[in-house]
């Protein structure tokens, strides 16, 4: 820590490869927190998890049981144990609540005021944050599965969502009112994402094993579809041309600078895609177990190098290094599946739910000091430890 420090000040180092360098430090050091508790809130297993991008400070969940907490993850008591209480909740005695299970929460990307939900009973709902009451209900054909409006745009104000029906939903908030559909998909839409560079292009998988991208300022159809053989048909069935995964595709997400795409499938794999070409990178995860019939919520780092992906896989949370698909750890600590984690990147916490009903807190370990006092830098004994050369005072006197 001190280098990095000396470095920065002499203009040795860029600013940014101090705070990288430490972001990246307390990610490895991950832990489950065990001073930290999220109240348990859900009946039933919670399917997704969303914080704010404004203060940092909100979490909202959504759980198989229908109802949605908003949790305050600010330590009001300062004290060293707390519980991450909930704010406000909608649950079974509102006349307002879903009927079935939650699939997705989202917040508004520019306010905390709103905040978007999606359900099997065929809903989606944006919420006015202060009633808890919903602003606007967009009803649909079957069950929904995702939704998701851009953190980025500033020209439009639709929200992407993944139903039953192959034909992927686009609704405009605006407007209260579905206004496109993006057809290609010939299986239900199990996961859709906005890309985080460009605010008109959006990732969409289906049950069908193929991911498709679109501009949807066009009218033509995709883009292009994700090949995991970059388009070598020699080594494809003919089923298998233009697919992603040897199965269900149920998860997406973007890297933080939308340069990069991950997708998980049921065949148990996980594949790194270039969003510019649609290039199967080709790096290796290995086995990445993944058993969901629904959307899996995966999650990406963000500030480190190299950047991390934490994956549900069983009852764990896998962290993989996202360029070379090493596995790094595995967070144990549920006793069910995991089915959504979201990674804080203000703090560099980790938060995962699953079919236990539980929320859970990873979070760094402190770092150590690396001056320890002069009071307690004696060792048992009584004799006084070593010290490190840097911290000798070297000066002499004009009088020696």
């Amino acid at each position: 820590m001190l280098s990095f420090l000396t470095a920065r000040r002499t203009g040795v180092d860029d600013p940014l490869r101090l705070r990288r360098a430490e972001s990246t430090r307390r990610v490895l050091s991950l832990e489950l927190n065990h001073n930290r508790d999220v109240a348990r809130i859900h009946g039933n297993g919670v399917n997704s998890l969303d914080i704010e991008v404004i203060e940092g400070r909100y979490m909202l969940s959504g759980g198989a049981d229908g109802v949605i907490v908003i949790y305050d993850l600010e330590n009001g008591s300062r004290k060293p144990q707390y519980t991450c209480k909930a704010m406000c909740t909608v649950g079974r005695s509102s006349r307002h609540v879903h009927k079935f299970s939650v699939e997705t929460v989202q917040w508004y990307p520019h306010d905390t005021g709103m905040f978007i939900s999606s359900s099997f009973d065929k809903t989606m709902k944006v919420w006015d944050t202060e009633t808890l009451k919903p602003a606007e209900v967009f009803q649909f054909e079957g069950n929904v599965y995702c939704h998701h409006m851009s953190p980025i745009a500033r020209k439009h104000t639709l929200i992407a969502v993944g139903t039953k029906d192959p034909k992927v939903q686009l609704c405009d908030i605006k407007s209260g009112s579905r206004i496109h559909v993006l057809q290609g998909h010939r299986g239900e839409v199990l996961s859709v994402k906005w890309s985080p560079r460009y605010e008109h292009i959006l990732a969409t998988a289906s049950a069908d094993s193929r991911v498709r991208v679109w501009d949807v300022r066009r009218a033509s159809g995709s883009l292009f579809t994700l090949d995991q053989h970059n388009g070598d048909k020699s080594k494809a069935a003919t089923e298998a041309v233009n697919t992603a995964h040897n199965g269900r595709v149920n998860g997406l997400c973007f890297t933080a600078d939308g340069l990069f795409l991950l997708t998980t499938g049921t065949d148990d794999r996980m594949r790194l895609w270039n969003s510019a070409t649609g290039e199967n990178t080709l790096v290796n995860y290995g086995k990445v177990a993944n058993s969901s019939r629904t959307c899996l919520r995966l999650s990406v780092s963000r500030g480190c190098s190299p950047e991390f992906v934490f994956v549900p896989c069983g009852s764990s949370v896998a962290v993989y290094s996202l360029h070379t698909g090493e596995l790094v750890t595995m967070l144990r600590g549920h006793y069910n599946n995991v089915d959504c984690c979201e990674f804080h990147p203000d703090y560099q916490e980790l938060y995962s739910g699953g079919k236990d009903c539980n929320i859970l807190a990873w979070v760094p370990v402190l770092r150590q000091s690396d001056i320890e006092d002069e009071e307690t830098a004696t060792v048992k004994g009584g004799q006084q430890a070593a010290v490190n050369p840097a911290f000798v005072d070297a000066w002499s006197s004009d009088e020696d």
